[in-house]
């Protein structure tokens, strides 16, 4: 792994060193052209300089003086007005990255008192949060205790707060990320756990964080066992729900090499994640960065992110994982070269939470021998109006979505007065299982149709929902039902055609052929028509977080349908992707 650990090293100070001249004398960040800057960005430049220390010892780059800039970054966030509490904590971080003790710490000594008493105050003041920003309290309470400022430990009482809670909210165990418990289940669990676990390893008590660790394995090994079966053959990471693109390979990098560094990962299947690691990272690595600059590109003409990241937090972010992955592989005992393991079909049902009120989870279907591989979410999302949580097969490059915007992809949105239904976000009886032909189905339930504004909308009617998978061949069908009479005022039922980006790209990624998807509507009670493709190429409003959406195709029916109750209203759609490769 020192080849691994030297090439991180070496794209994490250039991508750095690329980011430094845009720190300025008072610690803000200059956005660049185009963006706004967040108000938390001093602090995860903070971090990302501390952690380059901690993997090199460098405290200068390209003739920068990276203990200044650190204390001018943590100065900078401690007075931002308003707070940021995810700033702070980063921030704290980022200090703590120079040693615990106050009296040997370098940035701690350029700090002016007035800024190590506010620090001090913001550290023990927080906010008590049931999604990922608990994570925040977490590494605010190891910065204080750690750096001497308290003598009262509180960093034990919220592990177990936050780790109770996933108990009280998911019957999966996984972390819910929704402040008022209605089902968001993202990455952001899997942010929560690395962002954790960095920050007892900054712990000033040993004691403590070997004490906590068996807690947190807990729960983090059931995203590391989720992996093997969530990525892509061509190294394609986590792609649903909220943050996907570039963190969702940098966050299941670090999940895996944290889990080798704790021995999280039996020795059995090492082999297996040595592979994954490396096929997420060269998807990364020729998809994100920049070959010949060292930054990050998160957007550009092709592509898109969410509102949420800038360019300049996704560097440093990056910076400070590179940074995180060389030292992590210094750690490592393991081969250079990791045997490759042939893929395997999959089709299984991963339940995040089961009651009676709700059943949410994510279902997989992988075919081998074609390389098909889709991701079905069932879960809410924290963001409104986005396509990324909706329930239909995930499958960048394939089935495509734009990013921070709704459209019904591939799901029909019915819309009845001021609200339009779409079957996504929740359901129940859940299942799948073998169907005929050794085809195999994925169904799922809802009582209660639920609005795209993911609220319940009593009384008014049913649906059921049947995914049938046949190798390649999709087949989805949607059931509806109305409880009274109703007048349903239009459907709406949408396909995305779009690429890979043109040239940051992995060859083997794949993409639709010729032949495209292959649509066929087997049976349409709502009689509506295909309306003409619209052509998006040129607009900058349509795009994926890997490439550019060309074409919108739109079923649909614009005038009113008057719904009885007790008559069943179906679409059944079939797809037989002609599947590709870029460089096919």
């Amino acid at each position: 792994m020192q080849q691994f650990a030297d090439q991180c090293t070496e794209m994490a100070r250039s991508m750095l060193g690329h980011n430094l001249a845009s720190i300025n004398q008072d610690g803000t960040i200059t956005p660049i052209d185009g963006e706004e800057k967040r108000i938390d960005e001093p602090g995860h430049a903070a971090l990302a300089i501390g952690e380059f220390y901690r993997a090199t010892g460098e405290t200068e780059l390209d003739g920068h003086d990276l203990i200044d800039l650190a204390a001018r970054c943590i100065t900078a966030q401690v007075f931002a007005d308003p707070v940021a509490e995810n700033g702070i904590a980063y921030a704290a971080l980022g200090l703590l990255s120079f040693g615990p003790a106050k009296d040997r710490n370098p940035v701690w000594e350029r700090l002016v008192e007035e800024t190590r008493t506010r620090l001090d105050r913001l550290l023990l003041a927080r906010s008590d949060h049931e999604n990922h920003w608990q994570s925040f309290n977490i590494a605010k309470a190891v910065a204080r205790y750690s750096m001497g400022l308290s003598k009262k430990d509180e960093t034990g009482k919220l592990i177990d707060r936050f780790l109770e809670r996933i108990g009280e909210k998911s019957s999966g165990n996984f972390h819910d990320d929704g402040e008022d418990g209605k089902g968001v289940f993202n990455i952001y669990g899997v942010l929560s756990f690395i962002f954790i676990r960095q920050a007892l390893q900054l712990h000033a008590n040993i004691h403590l964080r070997d004490r906590k660790l068996p807690s947190l394995r807990t729960h983090a090994e059931k995203y590391l066992r989720l992996l093997p079966d969530l990525v892509r053959e061509d190294g394609l990471g986590w792609s649903f729900g909220r943050g996907g693109g570039a963190y969702g390979q940098m966050h299941c990098i670090s999940l895996i090499l944290q889990g080798f560094r704790d021995n999280w990962i039996a020795p059995e299947k090492q082999g297996q994640y040595f592979d994954l690691l490396r096929r997420l990272f060269y998807f990364f690595y020729l998809t994100f960065l920049d070959q010949e600059n060292g930054n990050l590109i998160i957007r550009d003409n092709e592509r898109e992110t969410t509102d949420l990241h800038t360019t300049r937090m996704a560097d440093f972010d990056g910076a400070r994982y590179l940074s995180q992955w060389a030292r992590l592989a210094k750690t490592i005992n393991a081969p250079e070269a990791a045997e490759g393991f042939k893929t395997k079909n999959t089709s299984r049902f991963v339940i995040f939470d089961k009651s009676s009120r709700k059943e949410q989870g994510l279902f997989i279907y992988r075919n081998a021998e074609s390389g098909l591989h889709v991701n079905i979410p069932l879960t809410h999302t924290d963001e409104e109006n986005t396509s990324d949580s909706l329930a239909f097969p995930h499958s960048p490059g394939l089935f495509d979505w734009p990013v921070n915007r709704q459209l019904p992809v591939m799901i029909p949105e019915l819309k009845f007065g001021d609200d339009y239904i779409i079957p996504s976000y929740y359901g129940k009886r859940c299942t799948t299982g073998l169907g005929l032909r050794n085809s195999i189905y994925f169904r799922y339930e809802q009582p209660d149709l639920i609005n795209t504004q993911q609220k319940i909308v009593s009384g008014l009617g049913s649906c059921k929902v049947n995914w049938t998978f046949n190798k390649t061949t999709i087949t989805s069908e949607f059931i509806f039902t109305v409880k009274q009479p109703v007048t349903m005022e239009r459907m709406r039922y949408m396909l995305v055609i779009a690429s890979p980006h043109s040239h940051n790209r992995v060859g083997n990624t794949f993409t639709l052929g010729q032949e495209g998807l292959r649509c066929s509507v087997i049976k349409d009670d709502f009689q509506a028509q295909w309306a003409e493709t619209e052509v998006v190429t040129e607009d900058p409003e349509y795009k994926t977080q890997w490439g550019k959406i060309h074409y919108l195709q739109t079923l649909v029916r614009d005038h009113p349908l008057n719904m009885r109750p007790g008559q069943q209203y179906r679409l059944t759609v079939s797809f037989e992707p002609d599947l590709a490769s870029v460089d096919s």
